[in-house]
C-alpha cells in the first residue's frame, strides 16, 4: 500500500468533494434545499462578511454609519436578534453600491 502525501490526500479529498457536489447539484430538489438553507445563513455573519469583503474594520463601519464601534459590534454579534429594518437598511447602504437588503416572506406551499 502506497502512503499518500498530505498534498495528495488533500487533492483527492477536494476531487471527491467536487464530484459529490456536481452530482448533487444536478438534482433540482437538492439544489432547492441547498439554496433555501444558504439564504438562511445567519444575518450577523452576512453583515460581517460584507464589511470584511470591503476591507473595513468595525471602527470604519461605525464612522460610515455615524454610530459607535460598540454598536457595530452589537449588530454583528452572533445571536443578536433586535435588528430593526431601519438599522439594516442603514448598514447595507453604508456598505455602498452593489449591496442590497432583501427581505422575503415565504408563503406556505398549499400542496403540503
Amino acid at each position: 500500500m502506497t502512503k499518500l502525501t498530505l498534498e495528495e490526500r488533500l487533492n483527492k479529498g477536494a476531487q471527491h468533494y467536487q464530484e459529490w457536489r456536481a452530482a448533487n447539484w444536478a438534482d433540482p430538489e437538492f439544489r432547492a434545499i441547498y439554496e433555501e438553507e444558504a439564504e438562511k445563513s445567519e444575518l450577523w455573519l452576512q453583515l460581517v462578511e460584507a464589511r470584511q469583503s470591503l476591507g473595513l474594520t468595525q471602527a470604519q463601519m461605525a464612522e460610515r454609519l455615524g454610530i459607535s464601534q460598540a454598536q457595530v459590534s452589537r449588530l454583528e454579534k452572533r445571536g443578536y436578534d433586535a435588528y430593526t429594518l431601519s438599522s439594516l437598511r442603514k448598514y447595507v447602504a453604508a456598505l455602498g453600491e452593489g449591496y442590497e437588503l432583501i427581505v422575503k416572506i415565504r408563503t406556505p406551499d398549499p400542496s403540503k
